[in-house]
C-alpha cells in the first residue's frame, strides 16, 4: 500500500491542530514518562516523531525490522526476542510506560491476553495499546510473517481490563485492509476518512483503531 502510506505521511506532516491524529494521541498518552518499552516496535515506530522522546527500548521478533529501526535510530536500545517471553528478560515495574502499537492483533486471543498481562507486569505507571477495532483481515506484509492478523479486540474488552479507550483513524466503515479507503476515488475518501476522526475520538466503537490507556 505505498500510495496510501505516502498519503498518510503527507497528511500527518501537515499537523492539523484541530484534528487529533494517532501520533499526537500516543505522545500525549505517554506524557511525562521517563522511559518507555516499545513491544513489537517494528521498523518505523511512531515514537520517532515525538517532539520529546523518553529513553526508549524496542522489542521485536523479526530481525529485519529491528535492523531498519536501528538504522533510523528510533530507540536507544533493542531486544531481538519473542514478545511472549520478554518478562523473562525484563524485571517487573522496570519501565514507567510500556506500549504495544499494532501488536496484539497479530497473536491469538490467548496470546494477546498474555501480552497484556506481561505489559501490565513490566509497567510501573502506564500501559498503552493501539489495535484495530474488531477483527480486520491482513496477510503477510513486507515479507514479514508476523504481519498476519489472528485476533480482533473490542472497546468492551479493553474497558473491562481497566483501560480508557479513544477512537483513532476515523470511521471504521470507510476503511478496509491496512486502513486503506474502501471506496473510489481513493484520494477523496482518504481525506473524508481522516476528517471523521473529529467524530469518532469519543465514540471508539465507531473508529477503525482503538487507543487504550491504563494508569497504574
Amino acid at each position: 500500500m505505498p500510495i496510501i502510506n505516502n498519503l498518510r505521511e503527507i497528511y500527518l506532516s501537515l499537523n492539523f491542530r484541530f484534528i487529533p491524529n494517532f501520533r499526537k494521541e500516543i505522545e500525549h498518552a505517554v506524557g511525562h514518562c521517563k522511559n518507555l518499552l516499545d513491544i513489537g516496535c517494528g521498523s518505523n515506530s511512531p515514537i520517532r516523531y515525538f517532539s520529546k522522546k523518553p529513553y526508549c527500548v524496542g522489542v521485536d521478533a523479526f530481525e529485519p525490522s529491528i535492523k531498519k529501526s536501528m538504522a533510523k535510530k528510533i530507540h536507544d536500545e533493542y531486544f531481538l526476542t519473542d514478545i511472549l517471553e520478554i518478562d523473562k528478560k525484563i524485571e517487573p515495574n522496570s519501565f514507567e510506560c510500556v506500549i504495544a502499537l499494532d501488536v496484539i492483533e497479530h497473536f491469538t486471543k490467548k496470546e494477546g491476553y498474555l501480552i497484556l498481562d506481561i505489559m501490565e507486569k513490566i509497567a510501573s505507571k502506564k500501559i498503552i495499546v493501539f489495535t484495530p477495532n474488531g477483527f480486520v483481515p491482513q496477510g503477510v506484509y513486507d515479507e514479514n510473517p508476523w504481519q498476519v492478523h489472528k485476533s480482533g479486540w473490542t472497546v468492551e474488552e479493553m474497558r473491562k481490563r481497566g483501560y480508557k479507550v479513544i477512537g483513532i483513524n476515523g470511521w471504521k466503515f470507510l476503511k478496509g485492509e491496512f486502513g486503506a479507503p474502501r471506496f473510489k476515488p481513493k484520494l477523496l475518501w482518504f481525506f473524508v476518512g481522516e476528517f471523521t476522526q473529529l467524530f469518532v475520538r469519543n465514540r471508539p466503537e465507531q473508529a477503525f483503531h482503538l487507543l487504550s490507556i491504563k494508569q497504574k
